[in-house]
């Protein structure tokens, strides 16, 4: 796999899980401080099935968990080099 195939949905839904379990959140807590639903929150963090959100999503994610929203697009580079 080269850097241009990386399925970036993939690695935020693990980040958004990731800091979500940092901030000690549920993800129904996460889905009400977005506005989304709960079910919309546990597709997205899921392993199986497709992932779906905006930048508007990602962006409102981030400020919910009180983060920089750059910190969702970070790469685990062994984690990359490794699959």
């Amino acid at each position: 796999m080269n850097k241009y195939e990386y399925n970036i949905y993939e690695q935020i839904a693990r980040n958004i899980k990731k800091y979500r379990n940092l901030a000690g959140i549920t993800q129904a807590e996460l889905a009400e401080r977005v506005g989304v639903s709960h079910e919309f929150i546990r597709r997205n963090e899921s392993k199986k099935g497709k992932k779906s959100f905006s930048v508007d999503t990602v962006w409102k994610i981030s400020v919910a968990l009180n983060i920089d929203p750059g910190k969702l697009f970070e790469i685990d580079m062994d984690e990359l080099i490794n699959q």
